[in-house]
């Protein structure tokens, strides 16, 4: 037992140098020659170094780097591409970068924005849902809009993973911005809505019908547990920082906080909401406190260290060539839930002070479905909804939208100018040049 915890251990040591190494020598080419967030080159690195690709290259007598985990029926579970260790390290830098991002928002703009945030949401839920369903139809992959497969690629089209947004406007010094607390507000609305839309969908494949009933208790039970968490961590702040400023021994107010964005992202997952939001609610309470600028050096220490695994292990799970048997409605869909963000997200903006210019920064930044689209899609495969091809198309969607966001972003928020109408009028700005 004890050779094979070590065998273990050393692979998964091997598995994290590789990631890191892969991913910093990704971002620094895209940093430096092909001016693109680095973000992009850690998660082409990990296509690259994946089970799908280079990983899955046995190499002499050592077998692949990276193997992927099979179902009983002989196909590739999905979610399983990755060691569950890598996949486990890779959700926990998720959580630190969600809590760094929280602490790096601006605790009154964000309660500001709640409003606009929440009518940006309900539009990235709405639209999306609607083009997916309609398209699985139109392409005869399902008799009905009511159809177990359309409303699984519905609610596939409706999800938003705000960690790469969150990765760029850090980058950008954008978390403060209007447009930044505006998406990372309408993410944490759009997880609560998509955990009922895959709720009142898993709802009707099991059953053949929907329980208000329950829609109703998980409604009331996601949304009491945010606020809640996010109120009292308001309301708490700083007899917390109070606390932690006790502690004298190098190193214990930043470990402290760490541990809290820990706990308070495994509440989280217990209350049915995805662990980054509690992470991300725990990092926004704590904003307003001197814990920001005490622990700047030591978090990012961390976030360099740790955040880029995320990116590479989200990465490893895309296989490309699983996407060949629909090609055609991948492309369609992939167009559809570009258009359904961007409107979705962009019209509820302009309804809400943002101009052109911001709308689309908040579309944009709503675009990204990432590892959330995978975790439903899967969710599809395992219920036997749907098949290999459409989960090739989900994968194709997942990772066009996942690159394509930070590579749009950064020129929409660099060319500067101010994105809501009321920062316009305080620079002076004429209405006709919101969108330069």
């Amino acid at each position: 037992m004890v050779e094979n915890v070590t065998e273990a251990m050393m692979r998964l040591v091997f598995q994290l140098g590789v990631i890191l190494v892969a991913a910093k020598l990704a971002g620094e080419v895209c940093e430096r020659y092909l001016r693109v967030p680095p973000v992009l080159g850690e998660l082409l690195a990990g296509v690259a170094i994946g089970p799908y690709a280079l990983g899955g290259v046995t190499v002499g007598g050592l077998g692949p780097l990276f193997s992927t985990v099979h179902l009983i029926d002989g196909s590739a579970d999905p979610l399983a591409a990755v060691p569950r260790e890598l996949y486990a390290i890779g959700q926990v830098a998720a959580v630190l970068l969600l809590f760094i991002a929280g602490i790096e928002t601006d605790l009154r703009l964000f309660l500001r924005y709640a409003g606009p945030a929440s009518l940006v949401a309900a539009g990235g839920v709405l639209l999306p849902f609607a083009f997916g369903a309609a398209a699985t139809v139109w392409f005869g992959l399902a008799d009905g809009f009511t159809d177990p497969k359309a409303l699984f690629m519905g609610a596939i089209m409706t999800a938003t993973s705000v960690g790469i947004t969150a990765r760029v406007l850090g980058d950008l010094k954008r978390l403060s911005s209007p447009e930044g607390v505006t998406v990372l507000g309408a993410a944490v609305v759009d997880d609560v809505l998509g955990i009922l839309v895959l709720t009142i969908v898993v709802g009707i494949v099991d059953t053949g019908q929907v329980s208000l009933a329950e829609v109703g208790r998980v409604t009331v039970k996601a949304v009491g547990f945010w606020v809640a968490l996010t109120g009292l961590g308001i309301l708490l702040a700083q007899r917390i920082w109070g606390v932690l400023s006790w502690f004298k021994v190098s190193g214990a107010s930043l470990g402290l906080a760490v541990g809290l964005a820990f706990l308070a992202a495994w509440l989280a997952e217990s209350f049915g909401l995805a662990m980054i939001i509690g992470a991300y609610s725990i990092g926004l309470a704590l904003s307003r406190t001197g814990l920001r600028q005490r622990l700047e050096e030591g978090l990012m220490g961390l976030y360099h260290g740790i955040v880029p695994v995320f990116f590479v292990v989200m990465g490893m799970l895309v296989d490309v060539r699983a996407v060949e048997g629909a090609f055609v409605f991948g492309v369609v869909i992939t167009l559809l839930a570009i258009v359904g963000k961007v409107v979705g997200c962009g019209l509820p903006a302009l309804g809400a002070g943002f101009n052109v210019r911001g709308a689309v920064r908040v579309g944009i930044g709503m675009l990204p479905r990432g590892e959330v689209a995978l975790i439903v899609a899967g969710v599809g495969l395992a219920h036997g909804v749907i098949g290999g091809d459409l989960f090739g198309v989900s994968i194709l969607m997942t990772v066009v939208t996942t690159l394509l966001a930070p590579i749009l972003m950064v020129p929409l928020f660099r060319r500067g100018g101010p994105g809501h109408r009321s920062e316009a009028r305080v620079t002076g700005e004429l209405p006709g040049h919101d969108v330069g």
